[in-house]
């Protein structure tokens, strides 16, 4: 059975997120509920702790008394409801150590007790923490710590700084469609000249395809520091579809631009190598607006790419 409701976390953090974030609540309530009081979402992880909902609120409080804003979208997160049809992300005995707002980012610091929250619930929980307050007008990210230490995934990796397209979800779909999975990715080297593979969990809409997933992530970059980004983040894709043990994925112009100090083959091998990771793929082909044959940085591209094991850092 699911955790019951702790007093001490909540209240904490009412308390540190009141003063903290009363004008983000304010001005992100009031941009919403002017044109639809139901278009701000609360997440909550599902009764069966495989998934998240999201489930529409109208805040109750008047606009006029953000320190009740504030309260009232907190109190949503940390009570359970009566019926039990969802449970709530902010229960349970992990308490809140402190907390820090600063450049919209906002970081909550646990207690060790949060290492004995299971592994899927506290990656679903993190979700709905997450996208709820990212919807916020002033944080775009949130950082989850552990006695002031960063967060990291039961490979030691550091988990870092999370937004919402950490947690990937198609538009239009029901959100209680999401899923979990671990991707192995492959980011560049300080130098630019090799990669160093990264694993990230990820909670995605099961509609998405996982090449899509894969990709959609190195364009977003790595979330630690050991790493660096390898290609354009304006990067779009057209399109991705497996053949054959062959992954074609088209681009849009944006990704021959290079704003990075990488290679040309560290660029494009971070995507082979990370695809190549998954059950179906073999090889990776690439293609800019429909053309299979262009010239990436001072490569010239032509026919698939296999993974290349001699340019990863062990």
């Amino acid at each position: 059975m699911r955790r019951e409701h702790s007093f001490s976390a909540k209240r904490i953090l009412s308390l540190i997120l009141i003063t903290a974030l009363v004008m983000t609540v304010l001005s992100g309530c009031e941009k919403r509920v002017k044109n639809d009081p139901n278009a701000f979402k609360i997440y909550y992880v599902n009764n069966s702790e495989t998934g998240i909902v999201a489930v529409d609120y109208e805040i109750k409080s008047p606009l006029s008394d953000p320190e009740a804003v504030a309260a009232e979208l907190i109190e949503q997160l940390g009570t359970m409801p009566e019926r039990r049809q969802y449970e709530a992300p902010l229960t349970g005995d992990v308490h809140l150590i402190d907390y820090s707002v600063s450049d919209k980012l906002l970081t909550l610091n646990f207690d060790t007790h949060y290492a004995d929250i299971g592994r899927t619930i506290e990656i679903l929980d993190r979700a709905a923490i997450v996208r709820t307050f990212t919807q916020l007008k002033d944080i775009d990210y949130v950082s989850f710590q552990v006695e002031g230490a960063p967060l990291t995934d039961h490979y030691g990796n550091i988990i870092g700084n999370m937004s919402a397209d950490t947690f990937i979800f198609n538009v239009g779909n029901e959100i209680n469609t999401y899923e979990k999975v671990e991707l192995k990715l492959y980011f560049a080297n300080e130098s630019g000249n090799r990669l160093i593979p990264v694993y990230r969990s990820v909670v995605y809409n099961s509609n998405i395809s996982m090449e899509r997933l894969a990709v959609e992530q190195i364009i977003s970059g790595p979330n630690t520091d050991i790493c660096f980004p390898t290609v354009s983040p304006n990067s779009r894709i057209n399109s991705i579809n497996v053949k054959d043990g062959v992954c074609y994925i088209d681009f849009d112009q944006s990704f021959l631009t290079q704003p990075y100090n990488v290679t040309a083959e560290v660029a494009l091998y971070s995507i082979v190598n990370t695809v190549a990771e998954l059950l179906d793929v073999n090889k990776v082909a690439f293609s800019v607006n429909g053309e299979a044959d262009f010239t990436f940085m001072d490569l010239s591209v032509t026919g698939p790419f296999e993974r290349n094991l001699d340019i990863i850092d062990s």
